[in-house]
């Protein structure tokens, strides 16, 4: 990669005729290659993760005491979500561990 002395701009790679040369774009100064040219690109394969559950009624998220106003039982999952502005408190909403049912709670 080289740079215009002139403006300091990025010289790009253009063929002309038969000779590639360096120019600016900014200013359109020139620059002759001395050495050969070889441009190279290379592509970056994206790695795509899957997560599956062992067992459908797994459950990864945390848990906190909380009655559950179906059942009684004392323990839930819970999570939050902005659901209102920015500028107000998240919503979290809690999960039954037991039968299941989700409530929501605002902050």
């Amino acid at each position: 990669m080289e740079f215009c002395p002139n403006c300091g701009k990025v010289l790009s790679l253009v063929k002309k005729s038969d000779a590639v040369v360096l120019v600016c774009k900014k200013c359109g100064f020139e620059k002759s290659m001395e050495k050969a040219v070889t441009q190279v690109s290379s592509k970056k394969k994206s790695k795509v993760l899957t997560i599956e559950k062992e067992t459908p009624d797994e459950e990864v998220l945390p848990t906190i005491d909380a009655l559950c106003p179906e059942c009684g039982n004392n323990k839930a999952y819970w999570w939050t979500v902005q659901t209102r502005s920015a500028d107000e408190p998240m919503t979290t909403f809690l999960r039954c561990t037991r039968c299941k049912h989700t409530w929501r709670e605002y902050g």
